[in-house]
């Protein structure tokens, strides 16, 4: 330790009045202003050894839960038990009662094996919530899409999941093809903001024959507000029983075909709208 010379040469008196201040409650900032004491090293060592009082400790969201954790562990809680109870993850309670006895076995291999699930369970539970709650925010943070907003976002869109030409097969067409109703939704809404009218649409049905074809077909007219009548024969995809689809039961209606017709003007605006934002995005990243 280096020697205290200058003002701070009267170390011990020093410290004595530091240990007194924060014995009575004081913080290291009251310390440092009532003592003039403005070297942060001179000023940790007079106080050292000295807890902090506790109104000067930051109170932490998980105390209540620590400590009723340590309350369920004396009297014999499992890490299981404790996490069903309190809803929160093991690894936290093996950190908050590594101290405490570990409770006797009292249960057999079933009734540990069916705590363990109740304790899983209510830690997907959990997370389920938070991913809910992280969904929520991000959809209100959205709020309402401006009209130029809408329109990148629908030219983005079509050029991800839209039909597109080749240079060796230049087709000016405009296509669209998905599964998910919310990017049909979507599509149709751009469409609107576009001006094309709901005559020059036309619907298509994609789906495999072992499917609820006439349900598909409803669902698909009832979300896009046009009679069955006025869609074109549904397309067939002949099921391979060899193949194992995940795209089975109630929620599998196949995908819906979006075609405007007369639409060569508006797929050369959507092409040179899609270089537009790359431009501007390559201008952004410089």
């Amino acid at each position: 330790m280096t020697h205290a010379t200058g003002k701070y040469a009267d170390f011990a008196g020093l410290q004595e009045r530091a240990v007194e201040l924060r014995r009575a409650g004081h913080s290291l900032r009251q310390i440092r202003d009532e003592l003039k004491i403005y070297n942060n090293d001179i000023l940790n060592r007079l106080v050292k050894g000295e807890p902090p009082p506790a109104w000067t400790k930051r109170p932490r969201a998980k105390d209540d839960l620590r400590e009723r954790a340590r309350e369920l562990r004396l009297q014999g809680w499992t890490y299981d038990q404790i996490q069903v109870e309190l809803g929160c993850s093991k690894s936290s309670i093996s950190l908050w009662v590594p101290d405490l006895p570990k409770p006797e076995r009292q249960r057999t291999p079933e009734e540990a094996s069916a705590i363990a699930k109740r304790g899983w369970e209510a830690t997907m539970r959990l997370r389920d919530e938070e991913r809910q709650r992280t969904k929520e925010a991000a959809k209100q943070a959205v709020g309402t899409l401006s009209p130029r907003e809408l329109f990148l976002l629908g030219v983005g869109l079509y050029w991800a999941e839209g039909g597109k030409g080749k240079p060796y097969d230049r087709r000016e067409n405009v296509c669209f093809v998905n599964s998910d109703p919310g990017m049909i939704e979507v599509f149709l809404a751009w469409l609107n903001l576009l001006g094309v009218e709901r005559e020059r649409l036309r619907f298509t049905v994609m789906i495999h024959e072992s499917a609820d074809v006439a349900g598909a077909e409803r669902y698909w007219a009832d979300l896009v507000d046009t009679p069955e009548a006025a869609f074109n024969k549904t397309t067939m995809k002949k099921h391979n029983p060899k193949t194992r689809r995940k795209n089975v039961g109630d929620s599998y209606r196949g995908c819906l075909v979006i075609k405007v017709l007369k639409g060569a003007d508006l797929y050369r605006r959507i092409e040179g709208s899609w270089y537009g934002i790359v431009e501007s995005a390559r201008e952004a990243d410089q």
